[in-house]
């Protein structure tokens, strides 16, 4: 069957036995916690209106389900509890322990300080990854562009599997490298290919190592990208290429292949149903392309980018790059019923899902919301048999009328380096679901100044003896002390968003706990969690502004 977002959501009471390796980390009073708090829906894409049966993903009423889902508890309820029934017992992952979990996938690259072509405003950036789904759904792409000037960064989120976010983390950055490309340079690239010469590199890629390429798919995929930049050479104007517009073509067009991929399909029965995979799930993407002093973000989605800016007297604030593209954004709301039937209007947005299904109200694949009924069924009915077995495949979505609901195009954001910008977050919504965008500002502002602001200990409301205060402060300077732990701002500030108490400090107690818990239950407390730290050079900038001054 079709990978589909790892969101089981079973209940502990009647779906399956409490898994024995559970009981260890967790001390007695607070097992009752955990069941009573296990039907929390925390998966936002198309999980509580779903059950699972076995690998088949299967759309059910929503009522039946509905009972099922309580508000999540607050889970510094569950990790500070003192009531226990009996002497705990504890546990926990070693310090060392949790710092190879954390640091598994960190990856971290410094900008050569004279590329060649010039000077880079980019000293460097800062990667990780934090699974909650098994295997995690979410991934991230960086390259420099070798053709033209800059680099591009990128978080992609996956839902209903990993399929579609593996594909765009692997192919749109060569569609933007490609949208950007003078006409003189689109000919020599195609008449290297033409007379079967080695073609100029136009992607210098910074991946970990887990960070792969599909292989069996790269045939099919430069393909696809040849086709475009003939497209590009056929259609040249002339003129020169604007960033934002290279941006927003790239995206579109890359979604549009994976769809004409999708319903061509390959004669190569692997490279068949993988397009499908790649088709029928989905991802959201947001991707900062930097150049010199132009820093433009485009996103598709709910990731988010944030820039880090060190005030005057030296504290930090944060600004938004981007905006969330689902129900809590109004003007996303208004756009999408502008699109549809005034008949449709109470239909397309329910429970703050699009259709009453997905949360991003756009993003790459998800083709049972962009095509036709016809068209979904003649695909799915000569398509493999893995597809064509597949419920949630078959499955077409309520009120269902005037497709597509969905679109891959960005929102694209410009903005115009300066001195006091030190660094830009690009992130998964698995970070902004439990850290606010301040946090993180000074959270990775102090950590890469070494400068720490002290704040007076807020206890919000909480009733805390001297004893305590004094545990508090005595986390407080172990947490200054902690900065050195890490060799990586994506990794500090994971550390924080997973280990973070009521108080804002790092608990090793909450961090064990947190990533102690099996795959049945963390899913539930959290989302993947995939950053990118991008470290900016204060002295570039300034002088890149003053030349345009």
């Amino acid at each position: 069957a079709i990978p589909v977002r790892s969101s089981r959501l079973p209940l502990l009471s009647d779906a399956m036995p409490a898994p024995a390796h559970l009981f260890p980390l967790i001390r007695n009073s607070e097992i009752g916690r955990i069941c009573s708090t296990v039907c929390y829906c925390h998966h936002k894409h198309l999980c509580c209106l779903s059950h699972f049966a076995h690998s088949h993903f299967r759309y059910a009423p929503q009522r039946k389900f509905a009972a099922l889902c309580k508000p999540k508890e607050n889970f510094n309820q569950f990790i500070h509890a003192r009531d226990y029934a009996s002497t705990p017992q504890r546990f926990y992952l070693t310090p060392p322990q949790v710092n190879s979990i954390l640091k598994a996938n960190e990856y971290s690259f410094k900008v050569p300080e004279f590329d060649g072509k010039n000077v880079s405003s980019v000293l460097g950036f800062d990667s990780n990854q934090l699974p909650a789904n098994a295997p995690i759904e979410d991934r991230r792409s960086a390259a420099t562009c070798l053709q033209t000037r800059g680099m591009l960064l990128g978080v992609f989120d996956g839902h209903a599997g990993c399929a579609c976010a593996q594909a765009v983390s692997e192919r749109l950055f060569y569609y933007i490298a490609v949208s950007l490309l003078p006409h003189e340079t689109l000919l020599e690239i195609e008449n290297a290919v033409e007379s079967g010469r080695a073609l100029l590199p136009i992607l210098q890629w910074h991946k970990h190592p887990n960070d792969y390429f599909s292989k069996e798919a790269s045939k099919l995929y430069f393909n696809s990208l040849r086709t475009y930049w003939q497209e590009l050479i056929d259609l040249n104007s002339g003129e020169t290429t604007d960033v934002k517009e290279a941006l927003i073509n790239a995206f579109k067009r890359l979604d549009n292949d994976i769809s004409l991929e999708a319903q061509v399909g390959d004669p190569n029965s692997f490279l068949n149903y993988l397009v499908l995979r790649v088709a029928f799930s989905g991802a959201t993407a947001c991707v900062a392309h930097v150049d010199g002093v132009d820093l433009h973000v485009a996103n598709t989605g709910d990731s988010r980018a944030m820039l880090g800016v060190q005030e005057e007297d030296g504290s930090w604030s944060a600004v938004n790059l981007s905006y969330d593209h689902n129900a809590q954004n109004e003007h996303e709301v208004e756009r999408v019923k502008m699109e549809h039937p005034k008949s449709e209007e109470k239909s397309l947005v329910k429970q703050d899902r699009l259709l009453g299904l997905l949360m991003p109200f756009r993003a790459f694949g998800d083709v049972k919301f962009k095509w036709s009924i016809e068209l979904q069924k003649r695909v799915v009915e000569s398509g493999p048999d893995q597809l064509n077995d597949n419920e949630y495949t078959k499955f077409i979505p309520p009120n269902y009328h005037t497709p597509p609901y969905l679109t891959a195009e960005p929102e694209v954001i410009h903005h115009k380096l300066r001195p006091q910008d030190k660094f830009l977050v690009l992130a998964t919504d698995g970070l902004w679901e439990t850290m606010h965008r301040q946090d993180v500002a000074r959270i990775v502002g102090e950590y890469l100044t070494g400068v720490h602001h002290q704040q007076p200990i807020a206890v919000g409301g909480y009733k805390v003896t001297l004893g305590q205060m004094h545990g508090l402060l005595t986390e407080r300077r172990a947490r200054i002390s902690s900065v050195f732990e890490d060799q990586n701002a994506a990794t500090h500030l994971i550390r924080h968003a997973v280990g973070n108490n009521e108080f804002g400090t790092v608990d090793h107690e909450r961090l064990s706990k947190m990533l102690s818990l099996p795959e049945e239950l963390a899913r539930m407390y959290r989302d993947d969690i995939t950053i990118i730290v991008v470290q900016f050079n204060s002295h570039v900038v300034g002088a890149c502004q003053n030349e345009e001054l």
